[in-house]
């Protein structure tokens, strides 16, 4: 009972909110939890300053399809 509700919170965490360890997971190759690992050692590191990059990458993935140019040429209209 228990693990699945840690199961719907994860999913919840990993593919409703940001997806930023997801995308780099898949970009990288390697395993969403590694670098969410990665990512919270880095965290108390550095005193918190990769919470600012993380934001930053979920604000570019949420609004994505803004900043990529995907103008149509004369020809495809």
């Amino acid at each position: 009972m228990i693990k699945k509700v840690s199961n719907k919170i994860q999913s919840v965490f990993e593919k409703n909110l940001f997806g930023v360890c997801s995308y780099f997971g898949e970009l990288l190759g390697m395993k969403s939890s590694r670098i969410k690992v990665y990512f919270i050692y880095l965290t108390f590191l550095t005193f918190g300053s990769p919470i600012l990059f993380y934001l930053i990458t979920a604000f570019w993935l949420e609004h994505k399809n803004i900043f990529q140019k995907n103008h149509k040429s004369i020809w495809e209209l």
